[in-house]
């Protein structure tokens, strides 16, 4: 790995970290205070806002992807280096199992407190479980897709130098209030991960704390679902958008754009 990968991958490191401690965090508060300390609109808020700090954190060295779908979907359509993908994913995981790690290290008497057997109610602060109506193909399969697909249309949108071309400072804005959006209307069946990382590396971590195997087994076998649906929904987002803006527009009438 050379020097310039190394930094970056440092920097997805701790853009992924930033934003599960916050993430996270904010769940953990709000479960653990039973409703005291916030309700629905705190974690849909936080996530977001969460979001816009790990890209401050990590965008003017790495470009803040913090998600392996993104990573992929970029590398797919956008000629990011196959090279990096690897060590970027690698250290997207590895920022979410340390934050996660540290958010159960601030947290910790306050779940053996509300959860004592470590049951899914304090798991669901790691990662994300789907309602019991759900199933997990087609239902919870489509439901990774399309958000991450959405979350996927916008980051392309406003990175893209002949559409609305946002300033790299207001980018972050953008894509948290995105994530806020998604959260708002696309919650409801299983928590909107849309990210592999932000899933799997904290469902990991509570596996090794002490929740064990439930965490991959309920539902199941819920786990795949959120790691499987965001790496296609990011594909598949990053292809509608090229098909309906920059294959149609830019190459068939690139003159009318001003």
């Amino acid at each position: 790995m050379n020097r310039d990968t190394l930094r970056e991958s440092a920097a997805e490191f701790l853009g992924t970290f930033t934003l599960i401690m916050f993430g996270v965090g904010v769940v953990a508060q709000v479960v653990l205070g039973e409703g005291k300390f916030g309700e629905a609109l705190s974690i849909n808020f936080g996530w977001g806002v969460a979001v816009t700090l790990g890209c401050y954190v990590a965008g003017g060295i790495s470009g803040a992807h913090l998600n392996p779908a993104v990573t992929l979907a970029l590398a797919i359509h956008r000629s990011f280096a196959w090279s990096k993908v690897l060590p970027y994913i690698v250290a997207q995981f590895a920022g979410a199992l340390v934050a996660a790690a540290l958010v159960y290290l601030t947290y910790r008497e306050a779940i053996l407190h509300v959860d004592p057997e470590l049951t899914l109610k304090t798991a669901g602060i790691w990662a994300t479980y789907p309602q019991d109506y759900l199933s997990n193909v087609p239902g919870g399969l489509i439901d990774q897709i399309v958000g991450t697909a959405l979350l996927m249309m916008v980051i392309f949108a406003i990175s893209d130098a002949r559409n609305m071309a946002l300033p790299p400072s207001i980018g972050p804005i953008v894509v948290g209030a995105t994530v806020f959006v998604i959260g708002m209307t696309y919650g409801l069946n299983s928590g909107y991960a849309i990210n592999p990382a932000r899933d799997l590396g904290p469902r990991l971590f509570t596996y090794l704390a002490g929740w064990g195997s439930q965490v991959f087994t309920a539902h199941d076998n819920w786990w795949w679902v959120p790691v499987v649906g965001p790496l296609i929904g990011a594909a598949v987002g990053g292809l509608v958008y090229d098909l309906f803006i920059t294959r149609l527009y830019y190459k068939e009438a690139p003159q009318k754009k001003k």
